[in-house]
């Protein structure tokens, strides 16, 4: 089974670089990723952050779309739970317009960043919908279907693309699997947030069992990973260095993950409720061609998914960019074209 090749980048800002020489990271990336025949290009949503530039993905696709010719760009993801799901379906159909049958509508259900820049961005809602009902509700405006018994019944979203936005949606957990299935959309494991692959494949497996096949629609189940690929495992250890991340269990039970202590401690703090910190090791498929492609190869046969989405951290911008050249090298002959 041919193995198809997606990025998510995040914009990060490194100690000493600037937001606009982030951008412009991005952009070649994006490029990159088009250049080497990767399937799609993702951009995240981050908001109230010093260490990564993208909190307007709609802007930074429209950009990188006008930068590229052929490869899908999409959201990884747009955090709706912030937004009108009517908004989101007309910025989207928009992007569909400007470049027909290139662009994805990816879904996250995190905050995509601390209470404060929550608070920030639902100011005036009185009464949130869950996200499930924001999904539906995205799903059927960006294909103008609205039932006639909804209490906006007639309303059209405009304008019409030739090609509208295909909708993903992005989790970490089974619950989120079980969302995607119950809706009828394709579905993200983020292995990059959640690194158990026991909890990734159970996830996959229920997304598939579970789906509804009333959508239309047929099941497409993607992994998210992080990958550093270098000449030697031993090169490939010294880039990713130490990589962590911090889970935060508030009292009232709500968890959330993010990428340093300083904001999961600084999360707690403005949460106002009690909460206590879990730190874990990131996982990263890294080494030479041989030992990612020999990984990839396993995991796609334990999961049966046959697109993954990398993201790679490296702080060298060069060293980023080799990294994927050398991932399409591992992948020659199993990877799927875009």
């Amino acid at each position: 089974m041919a193995i198809a090749i997606s990025v998510l980048d995040q914009s990060p800002i490194y100690p000493g670089e600037t937001a606009t020489e982030a951008f412009a990271h991005t952009i070649e990336l994006a490029r990159k990723a088009e250049e080497l025949g990767f399937r799609r290009f993702w951009v995240s949503e981050h908001h109230d952050s010093e260490n990564t530039a993208g909190s307007s993905p709609e802007v930074l696709i429209s950009h990188l779309l006008a930068k590229t010719e052929r490869i899908r760009i999409g959201s990884g993801g747009i955090m709706l739970q912030h937004y009108s799901p009517y908004k989101v379906a007309e910025n989207f159909n928009v992007l569909a317009s400007l470049a027909p049958g290139r662009v994805d509508l990816g879904v996250g259900r995190a905050p995509g960043g601390l209470p404060r820049s929550t608070q920030a961005l639902q100011q005036g809602i009185a009464a949130p919908q869950s996200l499930t009902e924001k999904l539906v509700e995205l799903d059927s405006y960006v294909n103008n279907r609205l039932p006639e018994n909804h209490p906006l019944a007639g309303v059209k979203v405009s304008p019409i693309p030739p090609s509208p936005p295909e909708i993903y949606v992005l989790g970490a957990s089974k619950d989120s699997a079980e969302i995607a299935a119950s809706l009828g959309l394709p579905y993200v494991f983020s292995l990059a947030i959640n690194g158990d692959q026991a909890a990734a494949i159970e996830a996959i497996q229920a997304y598939r069992s579970r789906f509804q096949a009333e959508s239309g629609r047929t099941p497409q189940a993607l992994l998210a990973l992080s990958v550093v690929v270098a000449d030697t495992d031993e090169v490939a250890q010294e880039l990713v260095g130490e990589h962590k991340h911090y889970k935060i269990h508030l009292a009232s039970g709500k968890k959330l993950t993010v990428g340093t202590l300083e904001q999961a401690e600084e999360f707690g703090r403005q949460s106002d409720e009690p909460y206590t910190i879990e730190e874990k090791q990131t996982e990263v498929t890294k080494g030479s061609k041989e030992t990612v492609r020999r990984e990839l190869l396993s995991l796609q046969g334990k999961s049966g998914v046959n697109e993954f989405i990398v993201t790679t951290r490296i702080q060298n911008f060069s060293s980023r960019l080799r990294s994927f050249e050398l991932l399409h090298e591992a992948l020659k002959g199993v990877a799927a074209g875009i």
